[in-house]
Formats: structure tokens, sequence, C-alpha cells
């Protein structure tokens, strides 16, 4: 599994409690084994990130529900052996996957050369050239939180072809399960740090003595003491969450052929499609095997929708959500809570520059600015935003449904902005 190349190499602009390292010595690190399996790896930083997700209430209308995420982020040095072991992983992984038939079934962290355009197109294609099927969809709960320490390292063991972990591997594989993280804000607050301008002259949070003192004896680290959950966030959380399902996908895609259709999962999304009258069995097996790994669904996210054709068109009970857009057999469409949330940064947006130009006296050349700004983020004249986005989704699915969606939004912008003249 040796790695010849630096792909592996990133540099990461945070600060925490080293230094950043150049290739050369980061290089120099991770290819030492002996140094991995002694290195001691520094707590994870991590702060919370609280988000307005839209679901629909009882009467149907679109609320916002906050949602806590949490962020965490490893040391510099911790972080390149992170990735180095992803790079090597990634590649024995591939190797299983193509081993057992089942490269197709995992869509997420993987180097596929598509996006989860292609990923639902592809779906929903399928259902279409079956005509009469189910789609069971599955989401797992708390995904990385739940993930069993014992059969992860299991399953690393059986994607390297050892009966147990190296030392070097083991090393790695300890310091993401019993893992330790610290609050960022009060780190920095310990250490007098700006959230604004955390570097301001420094290359580190502190030096290791520092660190021992002010940190570890202060009480200002978390250890995680369960058998279970990994952090998510770091260079090798993602690819470790697949590699804990390859035999769970193997048992999907085999059940998913007896029942006359195929499998796929998008990290702890599952889609099955499948004849009509597998939905009780898929979902009843699903859940068996996942309650083995430790893991549960979340079974307010399951969907069950049946399609059919009728007069030669293909129609459904209820439209299936996957991957950000929905099918209802004839069109596809972006989820309307996509669009509420895409509509709602807008407005924000405009409110905001709104109230800015209010408190400036020479307005001419800012308001220009300004609102160039706000196109490049809010409509097609940007490269990078959701309107591009579905935009692209309308071309690679034939969906001139997801345009009409997108063309209300260029006339309300227009109308919004005209007011900051």
């Amino acid at each position: 599994m040796a790695t010849d190349d630096s792909t592996w190499f990133k540099r990461r602009g945070y600060l925490h409690f080293d230094a950043p390292l150049g290739v050369a010595k980061a290089t120099k690190l991770v290819r030492n084994t002996k140094a991995v399996s002694k290195h001691a790896f520094y707590p994870l930083l991590r702060y919370e990130v609280i988000s307005k997700k839209l679901k629909r209430n009882a009467d149907g209308k679109l609320k916002p529900e906050p949602k806590v995420r949490p962020i965490s982020y490893a040391a510099h040095a911790d972080s390149q052996i992170y990735s180095f072991y992803a790079n090597q992983l990634a590649e024995a992984y591939e190797r299983k996957l193509a081993s057992l038939g089942i490269s197709e079934c995992v869509l997420a962290f993987r180097k596929l050369r598509k996006s989860n355009i292609e990923f639902a197109r592809d779906a929903f294609s399928e259902i279409s050239s079956m005509g009469r099927c189910s789609a069971v969809a599955i989401d797992i709960s708390k995904f990385f939180d739940t993930i069993n320490h014992q059969h992860l390292k299991r399953s690393w063991c059986d994607v390297i072809g050892r009966g147990k972990l190296p030392n070097d591997h083991y090393a790695v594989f300890k310091s993401l399960t019993k893992f330790s993280f610290c609050n960022r804000d009060a780190v920095y607050k310990t250490f007098q740090i700006s959230s604004n301008n955390p570097w301001n002259g420094r290359q580190r949070i502190c030096e290791p003595a520092e660190f021992r003192k002010r940190v570890r004896d202060s009480g200002l680290i978390t250890t995680n003491k369960d058998i279970f959950g990994i952090p998510q966030g770091t260079p090798l959380s993602a690819l470790l969450s697949n590699i804990y399902m390859i035999d769970f996908d193997r048992q999907m895609k085999a059940l998913a052929k007896e029942c006359g259709g195929s499998y796929r999962r998008y990290c702890d999304d599952m889609l099955f499609i499948v004849k009509r009258g597998c939905e009780a069995r898929v979902e009843s097996q699903a859940d068996s095997e996942l309650t083995k790994l430790g893991v549960v669904i979340n079974p307010k996210k399951t969907e069950i929708r049946h399609f059919w054709r009728y007069g030669g068109v293909q129609t459904a009970n209820a439209p299936l959500q996957y991957l950000g857009f929905t099918f209802d057999g004839q069109r596809i469409l972006l989820r309307s809570a996509a669009l509420a949330k895409f509509s709602g940064r807008m407005n924000k947006a405009i409110r905001l520059v709104s109230r800015a130009l209010e408190n400036q006296l020479d307005e001419g050349e800012d308001v220009r600015l300004r609102k160039k700004k706000l196109y490049e983020r809010y409509s097609h004249l940007g490269h990078r935003n959701f309107i591009r986005y579905g935009l692209r989704a309308a071309d690679k699915m034939h969906s001139k449904a997801i345009k009409r969606q997108l063309k209300p939004l260029w006339g309300k912008l227009n109308k919004k902005l005209d007011n900051l003249s």
C-alpha cells in the first residue's frame, strides 16, 4: 500500500496546538511507521455551528428548526498522518469493493467524478426504466456517533488483509476512537486569542509546556470514553465510515438483487429500488443488520414510494426525496426546502447590504460593487452558487421543471436590488 507521491499532503490555514508542517517534514513523519506508532496526538479543536433546517409542520408549512452541528479539526501533524493513511486505505478499500462486486453501491467519499446530480439522475432513471417498482429510502440516525469501535477495527483489518492492525495503524485507530477534544472558544479565551484574528503573529496556540499546564491540567480536554463514536471532520473519518459499512453494503446488494433491483448508499442515506412487494422485507432486513452494527434507523426519514404506469405515464403515491431532489415518476424537482433556504439567505444578505448603505454617506460606487457581489452569489451570473447548481442539474436531468422553479428567483433578486439604488 505504499504511496510514493505527496497527493495526500494538504496545507491547512487554521491555528492549532502545533505549527503547520511543510511537505518535507510531513513526509518524513508519515513514512516512519515507528514514529506514527509513538506519535502523541493532540486533542481536536471543536466549535458548534447552528443552522436552521426547514421542516414541514403538521399543517404542511415549512418552519425553521435549529440544528447544532459540531465542527472538529485536528492538529497539523495529526492531519497529515490522517491524510496519508486515508490515501493508503482508500486504495485498499477500492480493491476490496471491486473484489466484492459492490463498487457501484457506495457513492459518497470516493473519487467517482460524479456529483449528487448524477447520482440522483441515475436512481430516477432506473425507476423510470423499471416502470412498476418501489423505492425504499432509509436514513441512519447519528451515524458517526454510533460507530462501534470493535467492528470498525475488524473491518479495517479486513480491508488491509491483516489479522490484526499493525502498530502504526492501531495508533491511528486509537486516536480516532479514544479521541479527545477541546472547546475552541475556551482555549482561545485561555490564551487571549481573538477569534477574528487568531494568528496575529502566532505559529501555534501554545508551546507543549503551556499545553500541559494550561490546557491538560486545567481540565479543558474531554475524552471519548465510550466504545462507539468517531469524530467527524478529520481527513480519515469519512473513509472509515465507508469501511465500517462494507459487509453491510455487500449484504444489502445481495438483498436488492434477490428483490429484482438495486441498492446504493450515500454515507448514512440508503436507497433500494426493488420490485413491488419487497418493501417490508427490505426495511426489516436492513433494520436488523444495522442493529447488529450498533446503528439505528431514523424512522422519521424512512420513505417507501410506489411507482407504476397508467396510460403509459409513470406516477407515484408520493414524490421520492433523494440527495436534494424529488421525483414523482414524471418530474424531477429541487426540494422545496432547499429553495426556501436559498431565498432566506438571499433576503438576509440584501437586508444586511441595505442597512450598511443606510449608514454611509457616499453610496454611488459602493452600491454598484455590492450589487455585483450579490449577483455573483444569488444569480446565474455567478460561477459557484445554488442557482448555477440548479441550472446544471436541470441540464443533466433534462428537467424543465427545475428551470421553472429557478426562474422566479431572478425577478425577485432584481426587484429587491432595484430598491437599493
